[in-house]
């Protein structure tokens, strides 16, 4: 059992807590009825707001709507009395932009075109609202006013700084393309950056708001003349500059000038370091090859027009450049198309008057004529790529106008040379024509002159030829690659083999001339000094150039030939003097025993032997002193080989009579001593002697 003092202790412990219990539940409720009372309240303050609050909106919410109405009124005044301002504007804008439209735009471009939009707009407005408003009337005059000073300040400007390029800064835009890499290129600048600024805004306003393309021809007119008389201007330069001091290029183009024709003379080799190079002849003569000083002048011009094609090249080229930047993209073809055409058409007039005079001398015979073609032709193909590039674009009759003038030139440059081998055939075979020395022949140096200045140009020669379809005229197979439709369609090798065969026809025809002309001589002797000395001097003029390259192309055995025929000619040549040795030969000529008295008879024969030496030694020595052989080797070949025969035969003709008691005066049989026989042939071929 638990103790009683215990559970006495227990009860009260379990009391107390009780107590405490019933004091925090009547805390509790204390402050729940407190909480009951502070919510009634706050109930009671809320519907008393909210009833103010709904008193509150049904008084404001009317104010509201009333100022609301009153502020869309507001708004609508506002924007009537703008709309009326903005209408009003326009029925003065006339009055408004007078002043500027009629002083122009001249320094005040930005001011002017904003005085131009604000008429326009007027217009607009007018023709929407009011089409029967007198205004619309006014304001469109002025409209056609702005629109006509603006196409005036269009050509003004563009006239009054439209200048031609100066020369040498053409000189120097042509030559860029020849100078080092590091060179830069020559910016051609024809309008200064403002005026240009200018001229696009005053163009573009008239193509968009002006309704207006006829500052477009302005613009070509101005230009075109601007560009031709550019190129003018440059030939000028090179006229003035060439009358006096030769042409003065610019230093871009002194540089280097690889497309202009060189002048540059062929010497005659084995020939250039003796005197008796010469051509006795003073009688006329076709002109098959022009001399070495050909006119300067005509070198000059030629010199000139090459310029002018590449100049005409880059100035169309920084034009279009330009034009684009003035014209619209659909109008700048035909535009380039119509600037250029002045210009263009200048230039192909020129090429044809060069042609014409091309023509006009091969029917004079004037042959050399062609060689002011090639350099100008060889210059157009080069250039064809960069002018079909430039006129790309352009009309088919722009574009077909320098193919056309190449056709022409290769037309007569081949006629000139197939009239030129014809001339070298048929040259007539006139006595007073002829060297009496028996040196080279004007035809034969002329010839090769001719043929050699073919060398700078061989390409455009072959290409020439060939585009002449001449294969057929050479008998030059063709590959089956090698088309013959057109020149360009032939191939490098085609065109060399075709030039290789026209200067073998051109050597074959002179052999034929020159030994038909060397009929005329009566001596046989001379006629071989002349042949001789004219193969020596073809031979050796192929040998030091590039001609023999070309020849043996197609005639392996050119060089060959040649010499067979100098040797064949020195054989013909050595026969002259079997009229002399045949005195020093043993026929008729007495055998005797030592101590013998020979006869009158044998006597005689002697006599005559030494008597037809000397008159004949005598004879061929003072005849063929006058005679030429240029060539010193050649000179001294003939000369050594002769006195070697002749002197032998000589000396073994003197030992054999040397004893014969053929007279009592041996001097006067026995002239010339061995020595002074080889001394009288050492003086052959020499009129100084």
């Amino acid at each position: 059992m638990i103790p009683t003092e215990d559970a006495s202790a227990r009860k009260r412990e379990i009391e107390e807590k009780l107590q405490q219990e019933q004091e925090t539940l009547a805390f509790i409720r204390e402050n729940l009825e407190k909480s009951d009372q502070l919510t009634n309240g706050m109930v009671s303050i809320l519907s008393s707001f909210e009833s103010r609050l709904m008193q509150l909106e049904n008084a404001i919410i009317p104010v509201h709507k009333q100022t609301e109405n009153l502020q869309r009124l507001q708004d609508n005044v506002d924007k009537t009395l703008s709309c009326m301002d903005h209408v009003i504007s326009y029925y003065h804008v006339a009055k408004d932009t007078d002043r500027i439209i009629r002083e122009g735009p001249t320094g005040r471009l930005d001011e002017y075109l904003a005085c131009i939009a604000k008429i326009q707009k007027a217009v607009e407005y007018f023709q929407d609202n009011n089409p029967d408003s007198p205004e619309l009337n006014t304001v469109k005059g002025r409209l056609e006013k702005g629109k006509e000073l603006l196409e005036a300040e269009f050509r003004s400007l563009l006239t009054r700084y439209s200048k031609p390029v100066p020369p040498v800064l053409i000189l120097d835009a042509i030559g860029g393309d020849e100078e080092l890499d590091t060179a830069e290129d020559v910016l051609l600048e024809h309008l200064p950056q403002a005026v240009l600024h200018d001229i696009i805004c005053i163009g573009g306003w008239l193509v968009e708001y002006g309704r207006n393309q006829d500052f477009m021809t302005v613009y070509f007119q101005i230009r075109s003349s601007q560009l031709d008389r550019s190129i003018k201007g440059l030939k000028e330069h090179f006229r003035k500059n060439s009358a006096s001091s030769g042409i003065l290029y610019s230093p871009a183009v002194q540089a280097k000038r690889k497309d202009t024709p060189t002048k540059k003379v062929p010497k005659r080799p084995g020939y250039d370091h003796d005197p008796r190079v010469r051509h006795v002849s003073e009688a006329p003569v076709d002109k098959l090859a022009g001399p070495p000083g050909r006119d300067d002048a005509l070198d000059a011009e030629m010199d000139a027009y090459i310029h002018c094609i590449s100049a005409f090249v880059k100035l169309a080229q920084s034009e279009y450049a330009l034009l684009c930047e003035v014209i619209p993209e659909h109008h700048q073809k035909k535009t380039f198309d119509s600037l250029i055409q002045e210009a263009l058409d200048n230039l192909m007039l020129e090429g044809d008057n060069i042609v014409g005079a091309a023509r006009r001398a091969i029917l004079r015979h004037d042959y050399s004529a062609v060689l002011t073609i090639f350099p100008i032709l060889r210059h157009l193909k080069i250039n064809k790529a960069d002018f079909d590039a430039t006129l790309q674009g352009t009309a088919a009759s722009t574009k077909n106008k320098l193919p056309a003038l190449i056709a022409s030139m290769e037309s007569i440059g081949a006629k000139a040379l197939e009239e030129f081998a014809d001339s070298i055939k048929n040259d007539p075979d006139k006595e007073y024509n002829m060297p009496k020395d028996g040196t080279v022949h004007e035809l034969t140096s002329n010839a090769i002159l001719f043929l050699q200045q073919l060398l700078d140009f061989h390409e455009t020669a072959g290409a020439m030829l060939a585009s002449q379809v001449l294969g057929d005229t050479y008998n030059i197979p063709l590959d089956p690659r090698e088309s013959t439709s057109s020149s360009s369609s032939y191939t490098s090798d085609f065109n060399k083999r075709l030039l290789s065969t026209y200067i073998c026809k051109v050597l074959g025809n002179l052999q034929l001339n020159l030994l038909s002309k060397s009929k005329v001589y009566e001596d046989s002797a001379l006629s071989a000094i002349f042949l001789h000395n004219n193969y020596n001097y073809i031979l050796k003029s192929l040998e030091k150039s590039e001609l023999i390259q070309l020849v043996t192309v197609t005639q392996k055995r050119a060089e060959s030939s040649y010499r067979e025929l100098i040797e064949q000619q020195i054989h013909v040549y050595q026969r002259s003097w079997l009229k002399v040795t045949e005195h020093l030969t043993e026929r008729n000529l007495p055998v005797f025993q030592p101590g013998a008295k020979l006869k009158d008879k044998e006597r005689q024969v002697i006599k005559d032997k030494f008597k037809g030496f000397n008159e004949g030694l005598e004879e061929i020595c003072k005849i063929q002193k006058g005679w030429a052989v240029p060539d010193k080797e050649q000179r001294d070949f003939i000369r050594r080989a002769q006195r070697t025969v002749v002197s032998d035969a000589y000396a073994a003709f003197l030992r054999r009579c040397a004893n014969l008691p053929f007279t009592k005066n041996p001097d006067k049989y026995h002239k010339y001593r061995p020595e002074e026989v080889e001394d009288m042939i050492d003086r052959l071929f020499d009129t100084s002697a």
